[in-house]
């Protein structure tokens, strides 16, 4: 997903095709989770996943990361991990998404290197995301765009933004927050080259496959 990101957001045409990228729930049994992680990739398109765990130490994510990083890497979807530049270098994954309080992101770029994927959270700020194309990262995250109950939203982001960077930058832009298959046509015609989402596939009624399919299909339907 690192630098051929935009590439692989766009179909052999040349025509703008927007992709999911999943993100784990915030809590989870890594075993468990593997067998579902797997059905869910297996059900349809999905570019990345994001390794999401806001609880626990290193042991806890390195357990987290050994049984599911192999799960997406064998099915040629990136695995990226959230916060942490340094472990996931040291545990082989494909990049690491940051905040805008993880730490320094230029020092990130240089430690992950020129193949692994550096993603940075830019809230609704085109200023931030003008800052994190200067400092090398190879998508930038805007969000949120609808409420959603996996965090407390504290940073609103207009679709017009979508459009707007689109229109002005190549680096791709992920569109995160409260995202569901009913509500994506606006920000998938709008230029986002990804769908950032938790609850849509994980919380799904006919489970995480029936989600990805659900989402896939909105996504071709925009």
């Amino acid at each position: 997903m690192a630098a051929s990101a935009k590439a692989d957001a766009h179909g052999g045409s040349g025509s703008p095709r927007c992709r999911l990228y999943l993100i784990t729930p915030p809590a989870l049994d890594p075993t468990r989770f593997a067998g579902e992680l797997a059905r869910a990739l297996d059900a349809g398109d999905v570019a990345a996943v994001q390794l999401r765990l806001k609880e626990g130490d290193d042991d806890t994510l390195r357990r987290a990361i050994d049984a599911l990083r192999p799960v997406a890497q064998s099915r040629d979807v990136a695995f990226l991990l959230n916060d942490r530049a340094d472990l996931a270098v040291q545990t082989g994954c494909d990049g690491a998404h940051l905040g805008q309080t993880d730490g320094d992101h230029a020092a990130a770029r240089k430690l992950l290197g020129p193949d692994r994927t550096l993603g940075i959270t830019c809230h609704g700020s085109r200023h931030l995301a003008m800052e994190a194309g200067e400092v090398g990262a190879d998508y930038v995250a805007f969000g949120a765009f609808f409420p959603t109950l996996t965090k407390a939203v504290e940073h609103q982001a207009e679709i017009g933004l979508l459009e707007w960077w689109s229109e002005m930058f190549e680096l791709p832009c992920v569109a995160i927050g409260g995202i569901t298959a009913a509500n994506c046509g606006p920000l998938v015609r709008s230029g986002a080259d990804f769908l950032a989402v938790v609850g849509a596939v994980w919380n799904h009624p006919e489970g995480s496959a029936a989600g990805v399919q659900a989402m896939n299909a909105a996504i071709a339907a925009a």
